[in-house]
């Protein structure tokens, strides 16, 4: 996921500010079964770590698939069984086969939200395995949970989700999805990203992307109290603490999609051994992916969404070239 910089805590907390007068409880009380089973199961020794190109990504593949199947995620024709395969060039030249899992449920207009998240990690090091539950088989859990709602409850926007390969080599597989999408891209209004929504000791998540789009921010305000919500980490000039392209949604950034990226800040267990399960904040997971989803269903309520965010895009873009 993000790569990890050492900054002030004074000049962090001054680039944030929290969406709402929230609560400091610890949260909830309540821990989704289900969405601690995905991340328990994907970062367990069995799957290696998940490197791009291993029998671990191959088995962490399966998993999801059978999950999206039993949900009822539909799967585009060019996307046999989910899958869209990439190829890339690793970063010693060697060539490296990928594979995205992408699945959708129909809605009831032509705009298209996408919900991601990469099930990549970093494989075994040194003889031991890095199984990232926080980076990221949380994300990919909640993107399941989130798929799971809308399974029962059909969305105004189809919505597309995205199980992103090769994050981790350099969000190779959002790069791909982007590349050829299996939609016409000028549909796509927005990308809702998760990477590392499970481990915080102080029940912080955060949310990037308003800085550059202050629109979205009607669509964070949450109910939630269990949860402080924070945006900020999407100001240029942050330099190295700017997350807006330290993660898959820089791919849709790139190809000017509007975006929103939920994650937590680097904490001791941060591309280390030790990110496993037994280190996430349970608790906290339960209600960040809680919090993302209340976010996504906030999105969808909106018809016309992808004009609407079009719209504001070329103001912005317009008013910019004034100066």
């Amino acid at each position: 996921m993000k790569i990890l910089y050492i900054i002030p805590l004074a000049m962090m907390l001054s680039c944030c500010s929290s969406v709402k007068n929230q609560s400091s409880t610890t949260g909830s009380g309540k821990l989704d079964t289900q969405l601690l089973k995905d991340v328990e199961v994907l970062s367990s020794d069995a799957y290696q770590g998940r490197k791009t190109g291993t029998k671990g990504a191959e088995m962490a593949r399966a998993y999801i698939i059978e999950r999206f199947q039993k949900l009822g995620l539909k799967s585009y024709p060019q996307n046999v069984n989910y899958a869209q395969e990439f190829t890339f060039n690793s970063r010693g030249g060697a060539k490296v086969n990928g594979t995205n899992i992408i699945g959708y449920i129909p809605g009831k207009g032509t705009n298209v939200i996408v919900v991601s998240a990469h099930y990549d990690h970093l494989g075994v090091v040194k003889d031991e395995v890095f199984n990232g539950a926080d980076d990221n088989a949380s994300g990919t859990a909640g993107l399941m949970k989130i798929a799971a709602y809308f399974a029962k409850n059909k969305p105004n926007n189809t919505i597309i989700f995205a199980a992103f390969d090769a994050e981790e080599m350099g969000l190779q597989g959002a790069k791909a999805f982007v590349a050829n999408p299996p939609v016409n891209i000028n549909t796509i209004a927005i990308d809702l990203n998760m990477d590392m929504i499970s481990h915080s000791d102080k029940g912080e998540l955060y949310v990037a992307g308003t800085f550059k789009y202050p629109n979205l921010k009607k669509y964070i305000d949450t109910t939630r109290k269990d949860i402080k919500v924070i945006l900020g980490h999407d100001d240029p000039k942050l330099g190295h603490d700017d997350w807006t392209n330290q993660s898959d949604q820089g791919a849709f950034n790139a190809k000017n999609i509007p975006f929103l990226y939920f994650g937590v800040e680097d904490h001791k267990d941060y591309h280390k051994a030790t990110d496993e399960y037994s280190t996430i904040t349970k608790q906290f997971f339960s209600d960040a992916a809680n919090t993302v989803l209340e976010v996504v269903k906030n999105v969808d309520k909106q018809t016309g969404l992808q004009q609407s965010l079009k719209d504001k895009m070329l103001m912005m873009d317009d008013s910019r070239k004034k100066f």
